[in-house]
């Protein structure tokens, strides 16, 4: 890898790529963006759109339209490309389809002789994460997804605005599946260096409150999509954060969609964890001592992983 390269390729120029790109032109960090989708017109519209707004952006950034070829030198690839989320549509439901897009984009990158960072932030985003890993090759640690880092901010905007304080002073993580298995660790869950179950207790608020505010992010997509088709700011923001992450060596903790080896008692699956994120990609996984009843459910999502996890190497036609 060229620890140095601040060059970032996008596969896929829909509301969640195009999003991601956007937040660039306002908060800088790379140095050049590619975008690659198979709708070559639109990737080029999309290219000139972007670069007329670059006298006005935070710092220069070389925008263009191209191909899978420009994957070689880049220091990180993005994967937003993907059948949509339809209305009532799980994030499951998509597993087959998307999972035979993901291989081909994959195998596309690689023949290029790609040998950065890999992000994965299609749906459902944990099960894309590993048919990337196993496509590519590369080194779990530098193939990882998006995952809950949405959820989390979510999670953390509702809090802040719960206990009226700001959400940077809000610590929890959303963890598990992205999607409807997610769980909140409460008793890892702090507000600046306060246990929030402490202060709950001390402000007499209830734990049906925590309940209610975990229902509304679990079913904040469901929603969202309800009412406007297609979720898209949150998570642009939300991969620039972890672009920047990367490129900038920041050892920052975020909760992505990383490969399990034991952390958690679980092996041979992405899932969404609080992770150390730096320029080699995933550093470290984060172990946090769940009880008894977090560890359950964690399995729980783990388990509806597997079961998909199986159908996919049937499908893909791996043994």
């Amino acid at each position: 890898m060229n620890l140095e390269n601040r060059k970032l390729v996008l596969i896929g120029t829909g509301f969640v790529g195009m999003s991601m790109a956007y937040t660039f032109l306002n908060t800088g960090g790379i140095d050049e963006i590619v975008l690659v989708d198979m709708n070559t017109d639109k990737t080029i519209g999309e290219a000139m759109d972007l670069s007329h707004g670059l006298p006005y952006a935070s710092s220069r950034i070389k925008i263009k339209a191209g191909s899978y070829a420009d994957c070689k030198d880049a220091a990180i690839v993005v994967i937003t490309a993907g059948a949509a989320q339809k209305p009532g549509q799980t994030r499951l439901d998509l597993t087959m389809v998307n999972a035979k897009i993901m291989k081909s984009i994959t195998e596309s990158i690689m023949a290029s002789g790609f040998d950065g960072i890999l992000i994965i932030a299609s749906n459902p985003v944990d099960l894309m994460a590993y048919v990337a890993q196993k496509v590519s090759g590369l080194p779990t640690s530098r193939v990882l997804g998006s995952g809950t880092i949405l959820d989390t901010a979510r999670l953390r905007t509702l809090m802040a605005d719960y206990l009226n304080v700001s959400p940077t002073n809000v610590h929890a993580y959303m963890m598990g599946e992205h999607g409807d298995s997610s769980f909140v660790p409460w008793t890892h869950a702090y507000v600046g260096c306060k246990k929030m179950l402490e202060l709950l207790d001390e402000q007499h608020k209830g734990l049906d409150d925590l309940h209610e505010i975990y229902r509304q992010v679990q079913q904040a997509a469901y929603e969202i999509i309800e009412k406007k088709k297609a979720t898209y700011y949150g998570i642009g923001l939300s991969l620039n954060r972890l672009v920047r992450a990367i490129l900038d060596d920041e050892n920052a903790i975020l909760t992505i969609s990383a490969y399990q080896q034991d952390e958690y008692h679980e092996r041979d699956l992405y899932i969404g964890v609080p992770a150390v994120i730096n320029r080699s990609g995933v550093r470290e996984i984060i172990r946090l001592p769940l009880n008894d009843v977090d560890q359950q459910k964690f399995f729980n999502s783990c388990k509806t992983l597997k079961e998909n996890i199986k159908h996919i190497e049937q499908e893909l036609n791996w043994n």
